[in-house]
């Protein structure tokens, strides 16, 4: 006798979800400008969708250095924090669970998002060679990025933690963070865009620590069973790749069990 499991409920580490079908962060890039607010055009989205089992969203910067695409909805202000208050609303009135994906572009953006015009920060000065989007119909190409200095780095881990309490102040459910898609967090655990020689390159233990900072952060704010993580350990997009694939993503697994989180998203 076959048994259909997937309108079946399932325990997602802390959440309770009515079947098990999880809708994918898709990028909409709809945001109200100025300002990448979340608004009514974002709300009646999510609201349409709120009959799968989970949602994910769209992946949303965790600071205005984050950015990667035009009118991308952020989760740094508190301006922000209130517009994701609208869709979290609409899909919990709708009866779904809704997760908050925390971004951070890296040298996968452009000048024109960047305050001031700066250049992007990554981990070593290696171009992408990536085209970003900078408006409709308009691509540029990614610039070769600044590396960030070691002192900075706490500053992007702060920038989690605070995404991650703006996302519970915004009434999300749980939170997903992207270290995937040739990302920010994906661009320091490879060894080839990641050329540094402090604590946070050479080694994969050295390479992973960001990460996993990032990810005990936001782990300081959702218990881990309310923390997803997306990776895509077969990424070979945007001058990402990994002398030893299997290796890497082996040691940042294992390292992550103590975090106990709800799920690892592979793609």
């Amino acid at each position: 006798m076959k048994t259909n499991t997937l309108f079946t409920p399932l325990e997602l580490g802390a959440v309770s979800l009515r079947n098990r079908i999880v809708m994918a962060p898709t990028t909409r890039m709809r945001a109200k400008m100025p300002g990448n607010l979340p608004w009514e055009l974002n709300a009646t989205y999510y609201r349409q969708r709120a009959s799968a089992g989970l949602i994910i969203t769209e992946a949303t910067p965790v600071s205005p250095r984050g950015h990667g695409y035009f009118h991308m909805p952020g989760i740094h202000t508190t301006a922000q924090t209130e517009g994701w208050k609208l869709v979290t609303s609409a899909v919990h009135e709708a009866g779904g669970k809704i997760f908050l994906q925390l971004f951070h572009a890296g040298r996968m953006s452009h000048n024109d998002f960047q305050p001031n015009g700066e250049l992007p920060v990554a981990p070593s000065a290696l171009s992408s060679n990536g085209k970003s989007p900078v408006a409709p119909g308009v691509l540029k190409d990614c610039p070769v990025p600044r590396a960030l200095e070691t002192s900075e780095i706490t500053g992007i881990i702060e920038e989690h933690q605070r995404a991650a309490e703006l996302a519970k102040l915004a009434g999300f459910d749980g939170v997903e963070i992207h270290a995937a898609n040739g990302y920010l967090l994906e661009q320091f655990l490879s060894d080839h865009a990641n050329m540094r020689t402090d604590k946070y390159g050479g080694s994969v233990a050295n390479r992973a620590r960001l990460l996993l900072e990032v990810t005990e952060a936001v782990a300081s704010v959702w218990h881990g069973s309310r923390v997803g993580i997306r990776f895509s350990p077969a990424n070979a997009h945007d001058f990402i790749a990994h002398t030893d694939r299997f290796g890497t993503y082996a040691h940042v697994i294992r390292e992550l069990n103590r975090f106990e989180l709800a799920y690892i998203h592979l793609i």
